[in-house]
């Protein structure tokens, strides 16, 4: 069992950073692929990005390629989101995933857990 909570959400200009921490629980952290997905009003939650268990393996939705950063730290059990370069279609609840399999990460059906999820709102 794991449980994940998010922090870092808030309200940022177009063109503006934020950085997303989403803590773990329990001492099994390591052995999980990390991601975030979001969700938009009215749209279906979609994939961000996913780590591997060691940090040394990451990938990426198209739409954030090149401007958001996921990255790990297995000693402090957080997984973490830079997101620069934002933009007001990015404004969603964001929410950290947890699950076993890197290569199908990006399918919300191979999740096994869901954090609680924090706001991020760009404003143009």
């Amino acid at each position: 069992q794991v449980q994940l909570v998010e922090s870092g959400g808030g309200l940022v200009q177009a063109g503006g950073s934020l950085r997303l921490s989403c803590a773990a629980s329990g001492r099994t952290f390591s052995s999980y692929v990390m991601g975030w997905f979001r969700q938009a009003p009215g749209k279906e939650r979609e994939f961000v990005a996913a780590i591997s268990r060691s940090g040394t393996s990451t990938y990426y939705a198209q739409s954030v390629k090149g401007r958001f950063t996921i990255s790990r730290d297995n000693a402090k059990n957080t997984v973490y989101l830079q997101m620069n370069s934002l933009k007001p279609e990015d404004t969603a609840v964001y929410y950290c995933a947890a699950g076993a399999t890197f290569s199908s990460f990006s399918a919300r059906t191979n999740v096994d857990y869901w954090g609680q999820g924090t706001q991020v709102t760009v404003s143009s």
